[in-house]
């Protein structure tokens, strides 16, 4: 293209007299460059010119979005592949394509961290992953309108679970914590107020074995993670009287035959609500369906947390509060869309048809007078448990304690190795806050 323009001037311009044929040759060959300048500015392929071109030539924008499987299923509602499709309706412009990628929020931290440039665009997962996130550089400071969304609809615990050192990396959609469920037919509304008294009229079983439910026995009575949840400073706290008492509270639980252990991922007390041999059990909102096909609808429960005595003394049982939340990936092509696309997928509308569809209780401020979850129990259970019976969930990273929480609930049980018994609960209580400080040299 550039080599016939300049042929063309300089053909017609060596026909006329040689005396001013230079100066017209010379701003012939400035022009012919000027409009080739022009036309490989058309062709370039950075910048925004070319993303605005494509859209214009029918090009569709990739989004990759990833969720747990429960959101994706079509006989549950598929909740995330509705929202992003009501997304792309409502943002016309953006010509996007969705593809989806399924994991657990809880698992999010380990597949997106293996390769954040290769990973999806916008993910779901469990707040307490936000620092191994960022250290990774695998989730993006939200800023604008999205910042502003999580700060102005959110209640200000709810907006620390996903901000850090002053910023924020996620835009929350559910309260991520644990409650109870129980067989009514088995206990009444005043007897789940006390742990000890269930234990006196049923079955009721628990995973000690998952540091995520197994703080919630010493935190009642005065054990910390990073002081307030914050403070990396200040350490683990399982030491001396008030967390040998909780060890020892344990032991006597083991030994109580309506006392059931329940499994990591809670599957062997879901178990026993369907064939009786449990009448209790601790888990959370994303079990529900599964708790009302084990025990039958009008049966099934729901509370807060009890309490334990523990020394003459009832502790209320703490559980971790965090959120569930979408965060955009840093490396993702265009930040404009997956940012959006997250405050959306965050959004009140996108909240209220989350607990129509999966029971997943909102946090949106908005959403609280709403009559539909005020009236559900379930909801109501989690607002009590984030109001009165829960620790934060710190969002420095824990791995020491989730690698030494596994053995030392185990440890528990009659038979296992290194049992723990009213003998050395000091002693094994010691060397496990000994193991969980030592973690973080």
């Amino acid at each position: 293209m550039h080599g016939n323009l300049y042929i063309y001037f300089f053909t017609f311009y060596i026909q006329k007299g040689e005396e001013d044929m230079k100066k017209k040759v010379l701003a012939s060959l400035l022009c012919a460059s000027m409009v080739a300048t022009m036309f490989a500015g058309c062709g370039s392929s950075n910048g925004n010119g070319t993303e605005k071109a494509d859209k214009k030539a029918g090009g569709k924008e990739t989004i990759t979005v990833m969720g747990p499987s429960e959101d994706l299923d079509d006989a549950k509602g598929a909740w995330l592949k509705t929202e992003c499709e009501a997304f792309a309706k409502a943002n016309p412009d953006f010509n996007i394509e969705f593809k989806y990628v399924t994991s657990s929020e809880s698992d999010a931290k380990d597949v997106v961290t293996k390769d954040p440039k290769a990973a999806a665009d916008v993910y779901m997962f469990a707040n307490d992953q936000l620092e191994p996130l960022i250290k990774a550089n695998a989730i993006a400071k939200l800023g604008g309108e999205a910042a502003d969304y999580v700060k102005t609809s959110n209640s200000e615990a709810m907006a620390a679970t996903v901000t850090y050192d002053g910023d924020i990396y996620a835009v929350p959609y559910t309260s991520n914590t644990w409650f109870m469920y129980y067989d009514k037919r088995v206990f009444s509304e005043d007897d789940v107020k006390s742990l000890d008294t269930m234990l006196t009229k049923g079955k009721v079983s628990f995973p000690f074995d998952n540091g995520w439910y197994l703080n919630a026995f010493y935190a009642a009575n005065g054990c910390t993670i990073f002081g307030d949840g914050t403070d990396k400073a200040a350490g683990y706290d399982f030491s001396g009287d008030k967390a040998v008492a909780v060890t020892n509270y344990i032991v006597d639980l083991f030994a109580n035959p309506n006392f059931v252990m329940d499994n990591n991922e809670g599957s062997l007390g879901l178990a026993g609500l369907k064939d009786g041999s449990v009448n209790a059990y601790f888990n959370g909102n994303w079990n529900y369906d599964a708790v009302k096909e084990a025990l039958g609808e009008e049966n099934v429960g729901v509370a807060a947390l009890p309490t334990i005595n523990i020394g003459g003394k009832d502790c209320q049982l703490k559980a971790f509060l965090g959120s569930k939340a979408i965060g955009v990936n840093p490396n993702c092509k265009n930040q404009e869309v997956a940012v959006k696309l997250a405050a959306f997928l965050g959004s009140e509308d996108a909240q209220l048809a989350h607990f129509k569809l999966r029971a997943q209780a909102p946090v949106n401020k908005d959403l609280v007078t709403n009559e539909e979850i005020a009236a559900d129990p379930v909801a109501a259970a989690m607002a009590k448990v984030s109001s009165d019976c829960s620790v934060a969930q710190p969002i420095i990273d824990m791995a020491g304690y989730w690698d030494a929480a596994t053995p030392f609930g185990d440890a528990f049980q009659n038979g296992a190795e290194g049992q723990i018994t009213k003998d050395n609960a000091a002693q094994k209580t010691e060397d496990f806050n000994t193991q969980l400080n030592d973690s973080l040299k």
